[in-house]
């Protein structure tokens, strides 16, 4: 909705093809297409963890054999299907999902094994409450935590792919106005299916004790309770929809990575020249070149939470700020970019990560152990990362400018060439203003032909 409301007209006025081609523009194309590619590997590792979970449930199999499967499956039939593999079962899996999540839904909550949710929402029963509590020390990180699901998924390349294939400014913005209601909608199965989990006897089912939590199951939790927690017709068409909808997001982040590599990085870097049919091949081989990587991975950890909130997290803290920089600040360049992204990385790096257990190096106000015993940062650390960064690029943007403008230094040095960009800029701005008093003064002349 942010960004149907703000940002859809600054991003479809240039006609452009990506969230990167912002970057391009502004010369800032190694250090922005590097992120978003250090982006999407997480992104992947998340999907094929989902996949290779529910194959793991399904079929019993060891979780390193689930995860390369997954990954061969995922790759080949993006080499096979391309951009028709994901254009159409992207349609495929908003309509699985929808029809077999509520369909599943009614058995989950009337199967034997479990107490009425109401009933556990607050209630120690067979485990803890499914309902938690915010305490007033962690309003911090909660605030934090919600700055980064509002704000990080708006850097993320594949959105941008959906908005920027409208036909208008409306029509993008019905879109993201219509995915936010459609995600609400589609969270209320995984609420559901989370409070059935947390109220099941699991020692009366096959699964035994301990519970899917204790077990560290957790990420798995849908797999699991379609499997044990409903009859097997039903079990299938839920777990089945789940895997093409994991699998439909894998072709989805396979493509959109290795299109990035081969028309920002091969075509406009590496080799102007290109052929179509050269192109073609470059995109197959990054595809699987990208598959690998995410399957190498997807072996560190096998939460599919680490992974998205990883990849949301760098979204935040380093894409989001140049994000906001080119589309609404003019005078951003090269060098402030470099800078806000070098910034926010070290200082992301060394605040530190309790899901990857990576120790803080710095401690901001407030940060103490948590209820698991982890050093953990209770301030919102990453919303002043994020603001950090985003004055850093507009402070040494402005630096940059003035340094070269005024000659204090020499032209040689101008690596991003800032100087011949800003004289373009100033003449484009001049012929925009020319063309927009021509169209004023031939608007009125035609108006005046229609009076009497």
């Amino acid at each position: 909705m942010l960004l149907g409301s703000f940002c859809r007209k600054g991003v479809k006025s240039r006609n452009q093809r990506g969230m990167m081609i912002h970057f391009l523009w502004e010369r800032q194309k190694v250090v922005g297409i590097i992120s978003r590619l250090l982006q999407g590997d997480p992104w992947q590792c998340g999907r094929r963890d989902g996949e290779g979970g529910t194959m793991r449930v399904i079929l019993d199999l060891p979780y390193i054999y689930s995860i390369i499967i997954s990954s061969v499956v995922a790759i080949v039939y993006t080499l096979l299907g391309g951009l028709y593999s994901v254009a159409y079962t992207d349609v495929i899996q908003l309509v699985l999902i929808f029809v077999s999540l509520y369909v599943c839904v009614p058995f989950l909550l009337t199967n034997p094994h479990s107490m009425d949710i109401s009933l556990t929402a607050y209630n120690q029963t067979f485990q803890a409450p499914w309902v938690g509590t915010v305490e007033l020390n962690e309003a911090g990180k909660w605030f934090d935590d919600f700055m980064l699901l509002a704000l990080g998924g708006l850097a993320y390349q594949a959105f941008y792919q959906r908005i920027l294939s409208s036909s208008s400014y409306t029509q993008a913005q019905v879109t993201c106005f219509a995915s936010a209601a459609f995600c609400l909608v589609l969270g209320i199965p995984s609420i559901l299916v989370g409070a059935v989990a947390a109220s099941t006897d699991w020692n009366s089912t096959a699964y035994g004790l301990p519970t899917p939590y204790e077990r560290d199951e957790a990420g798995s939790i849908l797999p699991i309770a379609l499997l044990f927690l409903t009859p097997t017709y039903v079990s299938v068409i839920g777990i089945g929809a789940v895997a093409a909808a994991v699998m439909s997001s894998m072709d989805s982040a396979l493509l959109s990575s290795a299109s990035l590599f081969s028309s920002n990085i091969y075509k406009n870097i590496i080799r102007k020249q290109a052929s179509d049919y050269e192109m073609q091949w470059v995109i197959r081989i990054s595809v699987v070149v990208v598959g690998l990587a995410g399957t190498g991975l997807t072996f560190l950890d096998s939460s599919v939470l680490v992974f998205w909130l990883v990849g949301v997290d760098m979204s935040y803290t380093i894409m989001f700020p140049q994000l906001v920089c080119v589309l609404f600040f003019k005078m951003s360049n090269g060098y402030g970019v470099c800078v806000g992204y070098i910034l926010g990385f070290v200082l992301r790096v060394l605040s530190g990560e309790p899901l990857l257990g990576l120790p803080p190096a710095i401690r901001f106000p407030g940060c103490r152990l948590d209820k698991e015993g982890k050093l953990t940062q209770f301030f919102p650390f990453r919303t002043s990362i994020m603001l950090m960064s985003m004055v850093s690029i507009v402070l040494f943007s402005w630096l940059a400018s003035i340094i070269f403008s005024k000659g204090l230094l020499s032209d040689k040095w101008d690596l991003f060439d800032i100087k011949r960009k800003e004289a373009q800029t100033a003449l484009a701005s001049d012929v925009k203003l020319s063309d927009s008093r021509e169209e004023g003064s031939a608007a009125i002349q035609l108006l005046n032909t229609t009076r009497c």
